[in-house]
Parts: C-alpha cells; sequence; structure tokens
C-alpha cells in the first residue's frame, strides 16, 4: 500500500518515527510530509532514513520533478495517515486551508483515497467546540479517526489528547 505519513507539530511527532519504520517494516511504501512545525521536534532526515523516501516539508521541495509533488503524492496515495494531527492541521482540511503541502496533499486527494487521523493536543483544545465543529466535518467528508487516547499529556495536565498507541494507529489501518 502507498502511504502517505502527514506529521504535524506535536511533541507526539517523535512516535511518528516508529509508526514510519512499522509501516516499512510491513511492506508499505511510506512519503512522509511534515509540516514546518514538526521539523521542530523531529527531523526530515530521520523520517528520509526511515522510509527510504524524500520527506517533503515545504512547497519550495517540490522543485524535483516538473508534477508538483502535492499532486503527485495525492495521485498515488491509497491511504492519507496524518499522525500525529493537531488542532490546527485538523482545521485547516476541514476549512479547506492550504498553507501547506501537507493541507495541498489533502485537498488533491481523489475522493476514493482513504482518510486516517490520529490527533494528538491539549485536552481543552480538543473539547474546544471549534476543534469538535472540525472534526466532525471531517467525519462527513469520510475521513476516520483514531483516538485521541487518555492519560499523561506534555503540557502537564492528564486527560483526553494523546496520540493513540502506535499499535491502535497500525490496528486501524
Amino acid at each position: 500500500m502507498n502511504i502517505i505519513l502527514g506529521i504535524t507539530g506535536s511533541i507526539a511527532a517523535y512516535k511518528a518515527a516508529d509508526l514510519a519504520s512499522q509501516l516499512v517494516k510491513q511492506g508499505h511504501s511510506v512519503h512522509a510530509v511534515m509540516t514546518r512545525s514538526a521539523a521542530e521536534f523531529i527531523t526530515p532526515l530521520t523520517l528520509q532514513t526511515l522510509t527510504r523516501n524524500p520527506v517533503v516539508v515545504s512547497l519550495e521541495d517540490e522543485k524535483q520533478s516538473w508534477k508538483p509533488s502535492h499532486i503527485d503524492l495525492a495521485d498515488q496515495a491509497d491511504l492519507f495517515l496524518v499522525a500525529p494531527a493537531t488542532a490546527n492541521v485538523i482545521a485547516n482540511f476541514a476549512n479547506g486551508n492550504a498553507p501547506d503541502p501537507l493541507a495541498s496533499i489533502y485537498l488533491a486527494l481523489p475522493r476514493t483515497t482513504r482518510v486516517l487521523i490520529a490527533p494528538a493536543m491539549n485536552g481543552k483544545m480538543w473539547l474546544h467546540p471549534a476543534t469538535q465543529r472540525n472534526v466532525e466535518r471531517l467525519k462527513q467528508d469520510g475521513c476516520g479517526f483514531v483516538g485521541p487516547a487518555e492519560g499523561d499529556l506534555a503540557c502537564g495536565y492528564e486527560g483526553i489528547g494523546r496520540l493513540s498507541p502506535v499499535e491502535e494507529i497500525l490496528a486501524a489501518i
């Protein structure tokens, strides 16, 4: 299966390395697409090494071919997986905003491509009515969700908002 793995700016971004590694071991072709904020938590080089594919972080990375990579990747994707997904990227997807390659790929996906989103954020952000509206809109658009899980959060709180365990994300795939 050809999987686009979107990684956003959450402390849980480091778990994307394990997820990418497991997916490659299962025989999937994995193409990592990171937001600029995600690159503050985990390096593109780590994901490039694990996936054996170039990593897209900015629209400027699209100079490798005449065809924009956000269109090419969208055309080839069997699964579009975002783990972790922040409130910001969920809002961008739900409202049709495309400020980065990740959201651009989402908007360019064929309607038949499966989308799976694994949120990770502060519990107050997750429970905020705006985030919940955005999640409901994405569900109506056909997106699937796994998590978030409950437990200790990086912000020091305890509650809902943790990225689901990698095993649960893999099972959802």
